[in-house]
């Protein structure tokens, strides 16, 4: 089964070939973060407007790198839920013109789902498992028993962690995207000063406490004139961040005897959140898998492999 997906779902013009879930035939990405650097964030009305200019552009560039045409794919598959409206709309509207124009069935995939299928790009499924989906807009925990049955066991109560670790980037001013920078910032620094762990019960999250926390340590000792070790600060947070992920993480897996733990997600590309959740997972016998780097961020490679699972699961149920 050949699909070629669609992914528009923020700032990032994303399409892929995919073969059976797994073997990814072409695969093409075009980023905008230079474009949103300046401005500190994603606007919206930029990235809609940036997908129509590359659209076109990114599916000549993904045809050229196989001997494959758009005749020899069964399905299309495009992200049309969770996102920017109006960039999933020219992500959807591409789709669903290729489709029509060459007569495929086109497939609906949820971006979180994507992201979860990341996974299995490179690696089977081992049922039950645990996916922790950490990114700019989602923290989950999600409970899956079989190829898409999802169970969402906890999510956080307001600001996902890579929203969070954006706005810490952005107040301390040292650049956008945040995650990559405060990540980096915290291999260099050691944890040294006192940040809350906020835990509102349950497998559910809080970030906004801890985010508060650092901006208004931030805040006072520069009122006070007294130096900031900006590295530490950065380790400081990542650890409570880390601590909080984890501990739920292992709580839940032991909890549901889960023979798999994944990480999904544009955070998952966290080099001290895989290796400490490598590490205590592997410490409990289970079986630890992470997406490779490209496929921790948004593309469409990660759509086509949980659209052809979903296909796979609708032909399963008689749909």
């Amino acid at each position: 089964m050949i699909i070629l997906a669609v992914e528009t779902s923020c700032d990032e013009t994303a399409m892929a070939i995919v073969e059976d879930g797994k073997k990814v035939l072409a695969n093409e990405v075009y980023t905008q973060i230079s474009i949103h650097t300046q401005f500190g964030g994603v606007v919206p009305e930029v990235a809609s407007r940036e997908h129509i200019k590359k659209v076109t552009y990114v599916l000549d560039n993904l045809l050229k790198q196989t001997d494959l045409t758009i005749d020899d794919v069964d399905y299309i598959a495009v992200t049309s839920t969770p996102g920017l409206i109006g960039s999933l709309m020219v992500g959807i509207n591409t789709a669903k013109t290729i489709a029509l124009v060459y007569n495929k069935p086109l497939v609906y995939v949820n971006h979180i789902y994507g992201h979860i299928y990341a996974n299995y790009l490179e690696n089977d499924f081992h049922f039950p498992l645990l996916a922790l989906v950490v990114s700019g807009g989602h923290t989950e925990l999600v409970l899956m028993k079989d190829h898409f049955e999802f169970e969402i066991l906890g999510e956080t109560m307001d600001d996902a962690v890579g929203e969070s670790y954006d706005k810490i980037a952005r107040v301390v001013e040292v650049g956008y995207p945040g995650g990559p920078i405060i990540d980096k910032m915290a291999k260099e620094g050691r944890s040294t000063y006192d940040l809350p762990r906020p835990n509102p019960g349950g497998y559910n999250f809080s970030f906004s406490g801890l985010k508060s926390a650092v901006i208004n340590l931030y805040n006072k000792t520069k009122q006070h004139g007294e130096e900031l070790r900006y590295n530490d600060l950065a380790a400081s947070f990542q650890q409570a961040v880390i601590e909080c992920l984890v501990n739920k993480t292992i709580k839940a897996a032991m909890e549901y005897h889960v023979k798999q733990v994944i990480i999904a997600g544009g955070v998952a590309a966290n080099k001290g959140l895989r290796e400490e959740l490598g590490k205590r997972v592997n410490e409990l016998g289970i079986e630890f898998s992470i997406p490779a780097f490209k496929y921790c961020t948004d593309n469409a490679a990660m759509i086509a492999a949980a659209a052809y699972n979903q296909i796979l699961k609708d032909k399963r149920n008689g749909n």
